[in-house]
């Protein structure tokens, strides 16, 4: 079966769609470039490597694929700390890093891990966009006012600005500004390119004024090299060391990447397929690397762009593809013309959507994960790009794991004389059956919690005089591992000895089986139930002794 071929409307609406997005692509790629302290050319590469590459293999007809802001951060944090002043030897460790990340994309998709894709959690990255944000942003403000202190953690770097401020160049700041200030306006007529508007006034005003005799750079010369694709020249150990930094920047490309085509594809119904978009993804660095462009990703501002300009398919890349080529064949010298402070203002406007603290106010209203979104943006604006992100991911999985060791331990009770068995917290009008207690862990049991678990229903069960049956639900638990199961031996052999009969329901297939493999002394088969409390209650009646 065939698929139909698109409405001319479509088709039409997919061509206006790639003019305007070449539009801000084109102007952002080599803006980006400057944040990966690696030459112009390097994002124009990358923006064709990544549009061609997932325009045939992506499954989002939104996304667009180019070099990203976060990315290009990462890759300058890594190179910079790896190859030091050398900058013959910080584009083969860039273009080794790429290539790795295509690798691990690639051996990802193959694999079929799209359904694990959510290894930073949504606190952490919003925390990290934020503080990645606030840094890149800063950080443009050297291009704009002349003045460039050493690049290094927010905490020198931003004194030394602005520490300097009677050396600043006022004119670069003034392009700068006016020119962010022009970007915010266009951004309310899409689809009008911004970007390319600024972009273009930037040349002309380069080629009617002496800039030079300002203050104020420009870009300069762009040369492509169209030499065939080529591996980097590096030893065993840098690839080693690049290979352990690149899982940082798979995570990064994809977190941001799953998070725009997830969203648009949930917003308009479409069906995209995970483990093909990251082999996709990887193709795409696969290819960027081999050309020297850099890290590739589905960037959230151009896949908003490319929608709002009216994309229907992603014919719209292709097009924006043909028409970046076209504008890097015929006017390629003229972006030489750009002034930097332009490029700066490109690039504070691109990171500025990330700039919204409204987005940490889920955290702070439902009294979740506060701590690891603020620690989040600490961590980057103090440790740096890549050292920030690891240390956000650890605090977040710190604060997940001491989470589940300490679990909480519900009592619960019948409600309304039912059978519903409810948390005697949240429902005070449940009644707690005479002689029964039951209890239930609020959290999955594994080797870190066993024996807090185990401890606190042995404390519980020690503040309740009379008692002739315990019932544990363990329906928060779809596996046991083996140090879950020689806990829960132990609280059976304590049971055994006070008198008690111990029954473990609502169990998991998984759970249930183990358990049974396990056979744990003095319990019978008939107390591993895997149905409700209250046919446990109803065993534990018939049966109130352990002999």
């Amino acid at each position: 079966m065939t698929t139909p071929a698109p409405p001319d409307s479509d088709r039409f609406s997919d061509l206006l769609a790639g003019v305007s997005l070449a539009g801000l692509l084109l102007p952002e790629a080599v803006a980006y470039s400057s944040i990966a302290n690696l030459p112009p050319q390097a994002g124009v590469m990358a923006l064709f490597a990544g549009l061609l590459a997932y325009g045939a293999l992506g499954t989002s007809r939104f996304a667009v694929v180019s070099a990203t802001s976060s990315s290009a951060a990462v890759l300058a944090a890594v190179t910079a700390s790896l190859a030091g002043g050398d900058v013959v030897l910080r584009g083969a460790l860039a273009g080794g890093m790429i290539l790795l990340a295509g690798v691990f994309f690639v051996l990802a998709g193959l694999a079929r891990m799209g359904n694990a894709s959510d290894f930073i959690s949504k606190p952490v990255l919003r925390g990290f966009a934020f503080g990645l944000a606030l840094t890149i942003a800063l950080k443009q403000l050297p291009k704009m006012v002349d003045v460039h202190p050493a690049q290094g953690d927010l905490l020198h770097f931003v004194p030394a600005l602005f520490g300097h401020v009677a050396d600043w160049n006022l004119a670069g700041l003034g392009l700068g500004g006016a020119s962010l200030a022009l970007l915010f306006v266009l951004e309310r007529l899409r689809p009008v390119p911004g970007a390319l508007v600024v972009t273009a006034l930037g040349i002309v005003l380069a080629r009617t004024v002496d800039l030079a005799a300002w203050g104020v750079d420009t870009v300069g010369p762009i040369r492509l090299h169209l030499a065939a694709p080529d591996l980097p020249d590096l030893s065993r150990a840098a690839w080693l060391r690049l290979a352990e930094v690149a899982v940082a920047m798979v995570l990064v490309l994809y977190a941001e990447s799953y998070s725009a085509i997830r969203n648009f594809a949930l917003r308009h119904g479409d069906t995209v397929d995970v483990n093909r978009d990251l082999l996709a993804l990887g193709v795409a660095n696969l290819a960027s690397g081999l050309v020297h462009g850099l890290p590739v990703g589905a960037g959230y501002s151009a896949t908003s762009a490319n929608e709002a300009a009216g994309a229907r398919s992603r014919l719209s890349t292709w097009v924006c593809a043909a028409v970046a080529l076209l504008i890097v064949l015929t006017l390629l010298p003229l972006i030489a013309d750009t002034p930097e402070p332009v490029l700066a203002a490109i690039v504070v406007f691109a990171v500025s959507h990330s700039l919204d603290p409204g987005v940490f106010r889920p955290c702070f209203r439902l009294h979740r994960d506060r701590i690891v979104v603020v620690a989040a943006v600490v961590a980057v604006l103090l440790l740096g790009v890549l050292d920030g992100l690891l240390a956000a991911i650890g605090v977040s999985l710190m604060m997940t794991l001491k989470r589940l060791s300490d679990p909480a331990l519900s009592e619960l009770g019948r409600l309304a004389g039912g059978h519903d068995f409810v948390a005697l917290k949240l429902h005070p009008e449940a009644e707690a059956l005479p002689g029964i207690l039951i209890l239930r862990p609020e959290t999955p049991l594994f080797f870190a919690n066993a024996g807090h678990v185990v401890t606190g229903i042995r404390r519980t069960l020690e503040g309740h005089a009379g008692l002739h049956a315990l019932i544990v639900s363990l329906e928060e638990s779809p596996d046991l591992d083996s140090t879950s199961v020689e806990a829960l031996e132990e609280l059976a052999a304590a049971t055994r000895r006070a008198g008690v009969g111990l029954y473990f329901t609502r169990l998991k297939p998984a759970a249930l089986t183990v358990l049974r493999r396990a056979a744990l002394p003095g319990l019978p088969p008939d107390a591993l139930s895997d149905l409700s409390v209250d046919d446990a209650v109803t065993l534990a009646l018939s049966a109130p002794l352990v002999r």
